[in-house]
């Protein structure tokens, strides 16, 4: 048993002792790779951000035409059918349907009124020539009422007075008769006239807003205009139109056809970097989908004005980067990481940012192989590497972290303190300067502004004083009217004498 333990603790302690060397010989290799070396050449600074590709020109394809000028009340239509986003269709082929439901009981209704407005034009006409067709009897009537009063008054004029009074005013009476009845006939023809263009108007209109259904109505299938692949159209919220998705009046399409030959990737860059992003500026561009591939792109635009996006707090300006060439495995919507090449700049010493310390004074440095603790200073950097002004000859190996020991290393390059000084001094004074002449155009625009709003030309103290001097010389009703009798006297030697 004794023997037995006395072998287990020569085990054990062999194993510990193992694994001791074991992690020292590890930790010698881990710390052999965490050195980096000092670079000089080509440096780029780079704005990095995510993209999304798209068509630079695509076609459109539009649901059926509901502007606000036709004769029936415009609405949100629902897609209830559409082909798979990725399609690839030909002229004519079918895209998608849209719910007919409400389109289809608005037509019920108006074809009811359109039967209803046809049956009373007929009515209508039909009561028209029966009025007017016995209105022209009653006139023939009347006619032969005042021809049998003229003979009634021809024969009686060997009667008494009385009689012949009778007869006249009997012939009177049927002669207004007559003439009311005529003038009564033309009133009802044009007041016949009236109603039936009012009729035949709604009748047309009716018609109108039959036939705008129907054609409404027709387009509710709709197909593709041309050849391409489908593409579903993101509506204002940035949301895809499949299934169950509408379209408004003021936003009726559906999809869209992408022209393939020639993409963009559209991206956002945060309002700290887009100062650095210009037109023109090279892009290298990644495609998430194919990670083996890399493409190169320029910039082609960039907003003025900044946005928000969904769910995120910073302010955003979209830039339009176009890709160079094309490539038929590219596909719109692919996620794409974008490289904007901001600033080159040519034969720099350069190192890795993760090298660089600082102490309680800000004062950079970086801890060398050779022992030394070299200070540094720092130029431009990029989301890697920062480029280092004096302190380092390219190919100096450097820690890539604090190595085990910093209070072993010793301080160099005390001198390029005062260089780092200066250098912070040069960079305020410039933000000063920048600072102030922002301030100084603001004030010189609202001073424009006030000048322009006043409308008045700037008067100075001095200018208002003698004006003031002058008014106070002379009385104002002396002044006014000697000026009065002066423009008197002026006048009248400057008429023209009369010769007589």
């Amino acid at each position: 048993m004794k023997r037995t333990l006395i072998i287990t603790g020569i085990i054990l302690a062999a194993a510990i002792i193992s694994l001791v060397v074991i992690n020292k010989v590890v930790s010698k290799k881990d710390t052999t790779n965490l050195y980096a070396e000092s670079t000089k050449g080509q440096f780029d600074i780079i704005v990095t951000t995510t993209g999304e590709l798209q068509a630079k020109q695509s076609t459109d394809i539009y649901g059926p035409e509901l502007a606000q000028g036709r004769n029936f009340r415009s609405m949100d239509i629902k897609i209830t059918d559409m082909v798979p986003e990725g399609t690839e269709v030909n002229p004519g082929d079918y895209v998608a349907t849209l719910d007919r439901t409400s389109f289809d009981n608005s037509l019920k209704e108006e074809l009811e009124k359109l039967r209803s407005i046809e049956t009373n034009m007929e009515m209508k006409v039909l009561d028209t020539a029966v009025n007017l067709s016995n209105l022209r009897d009653n006139i023939k009537n009347l006619r032969y009422t005042v021809e049998e009063s003229e003979i009634t008054l021809q024969q009686s004029k060997y009667e008494p007075p009385t009689t012949i009074r009778q007869a006249e005013l009997a012939l009177d009476k049927a002669k207004r008769s007559l003439d009311q009845s005529i003038r009564g006939y033309a009133l009802k023809v044009e007041q016949a006239k009236s109603d039936t263009r009012t009729l035949k108007t709604s009748l047309m209109d009716q018609r109108t807003k039959v036939s705008d259904l129907q054609e409404v109505l027709s387009n509710f299938v709709i197909k593709a205009p041309s050849a391409g692949m489908i593409i579903y159209k993101r509506d204002r919220g940035g949301s895809k139109r499949k299934i169950g998705s509408s379209i408004s009046p003021w936003d009726n399409v559906v999809a869209t056809l992408p022209d393939m030959s020639s993409m963009m990737s559209k991206t956002y860059v945060n309002e700290i970097d887009v100062s650095k992003v210009k037109l023109g500026q090279k892009v290298e561009i990644m495609v998430d989908a194919f990670p083996e591939k890399s493409y190169t792109g320029i910039v082609r635009s960039v907003a003025n004005i900044g946005e928000q996006l969904p769910n995120t707090d910073a302010k955003v300006f979209e830039v339009n980067i176009e890709v160079d060439g094309s490539d038929p495995i590219l596909r719109p919507s692919m996620t794409t990481g974008n490289k904007i090449i901001t600033k080159t700049i040519a034969d720099v010493v350069y190192i890795p940012l993760e090298c660089v310390q600082a102490g309680t004074d800000s004062i950079p440095f970086v801890y060398m192989k050779n022992g030394k603790k070299q200070i540094v200073v720092m130029g431009e950097s990029n989301e890697n590497n920062v480029i280092i002004e004096q302190g380092l000859e390219p190919g100096t190996k450097i820690f890539l972290s604090v190595p085990e020991d910093p209070e072993s290393f010793n301080l160099v390059g005390k001198e390029l303190i005062s260089v780092i000084k200066d250098k912070e001094k040069a960079l305020k004074a410039e933000e000063v300067r920048i600072r102030q002449e922002a301030e100084k155009a603001k004030t010189d625009a609202e001073a424009k502004a006030k000048a322009s709003r006043g409308g008045m030309m700037n008067v100075t103290p001095e200018m208002m004083k003698q004006f003031q001097n002058n008014r106070n010389r002379q009385p104002r009703g002396e002044s006014s009217e000697r000026d009065t009798s002066a423009r008197t006297r002026r006048n009248f030697q400057q008429r023209p004498q009369n010769s007589n």
